[in-house]
């Protein structure tokens, strides 16, 4: 797929099937009106490619087995990579962890202002299975990526 069908499955499939779920009305205003229309220019001169993600990486998915370091438990998806940074938030990897990402995969131009997205996706996955104060973290991801 394209950046393009990647965007789309991200703008449609993910943000926007949360905020259904999660009916609040003005996260759905803020990325209806401010966000989704925009969504593209985050991703303007960043290459792209598919990229099999675990979908949930947290540190209450990994562990390791004789020794060796193992991931479970996934929320597997094809997505830019970029997205498995939506849940350091919670991850409790430690600094060697990310560090040892970015040698892998270096970061591109524009992360930090993509970052939002990925949390926002997360914490509104998270508002609909546990509820509590996850919607306002949520806002505060979409009001940053409205600016």
């Amino acid at each position: 797929g394209s950046a393009q069908d990647l965007i789309e499955f991200f703008r449609d499939e993910r943000i926007g099937h949360q905020l259904n779920l999660a009916g609040d009305s003005y996260c759905s205003k803020l990325w209806q009106n401010d966000i989704a229309p925009r969504l593209h220019t985050l991703f303007e001169n960043v290459e792209v490619k598919p990229s099999l993600l675990h979908g949930d990486l947290w540190s209450g998915n990994i562990g390791s087995v004789e020794g060796k370091p193992t991931i479970y438990d996934p929320a597997t998806y094809w997505g830019h990579h970029e997205a498995e940074w939506g849940m350091s938030w919670c991850a409790g990897f430690g600094k060697s962890f990310w560090d040892g990402y970015r040698e892998v995969i270096p970061e591109d131009e524009g992360f930090l202002d993509r970052k939002p997205l990925y949390d926002a996706y997360h914490q509104l996955n998270h508002y609909n299975l546990f509820g509590g104060g996850y919607i306002s973290s949520a806002r505060g991801d979409l009001e940053t990526l409205k600016r």
